[in-house]
């Protein structure tokens, strides 16, 4: 009997350890609370994106969305000039957009959905040049509908930029948070 019960225990133990261990390594965390900015940011600086594309507003766009982002979920104050003021700058860069056709319409012959990517370069730097955060290589698709009845059509590449630029802003916001 006695061996049975030690048997038992020597199950038990090695059972909740393993559950504690697989709870360890499980890689959850909460999101915007593992800030990896040093504590002397206090403000931010987002001037303009540099836009080397011909797609009209788009660095405005991006702009606009990261600033938004910024501001709805964080504490740090925002600044449009790099300034004295601020204690770190980003700088984004629009590297390149393109559009291309996805699906057709089967019966015209017609595009039926677009493709649009948007690729930037950012670098947020502290006031010293120090850089706490890169990525040389974002890349965003979006995809939209295009209209086949020609009297009500819409042009829906502005939207999609839109939306693409507040999925950027949030992944940008979050992986400096995160430190990734």
């Amino acid at each position: 009997m006695k061996r049975r019960a030690g048997w038992l225990l020597g199950l038990l133990t090695l059972g909740l350890a393993g559950a504690g261990l697989a709870n360890l390594g499980c890689g959850y965390h909460t999101a915007g609370h593992a800030v990896q900015l040093p504590e002397n940011v206090k403000t931010i600086a987002v001037p303009t994106f540099k836009n080397e594309t011909m797609t009209y507003r788009i660095d405005q766009m991006l702009t606009a969305a990261v600033v938004r982002e910024f501001t709805t979920r964080t504490h740090y104050h925002m600044l449009n000039d790099p300034g004295d003021d601020a204690d770190a700058t980003l700088h984004g860069t629009v590297l390149s957009t393109a559009s291309s056709p996805l699906t057709y319409d089967t019966t015209s012959g017609r595009t039926a959905s677009v493709l649009v990517v948007v690729s930037m370069r950012v670098v947020l730097s502290d006031r010293n040049g120090k850089v706490l955060y890169q990525n040389p290589a974002y890349v965003f698709r979006e995809q939209y509908e295009v209209s086949q009845d020609l009297a009500s059509f819409f042009e829906e590449d502005s939207p999609a930029f839109r939306r693409l630029s507040q999925d950027f802003a949030r992944t940008l916001v979050s992986n400096i948070l995160e430190g990734f």
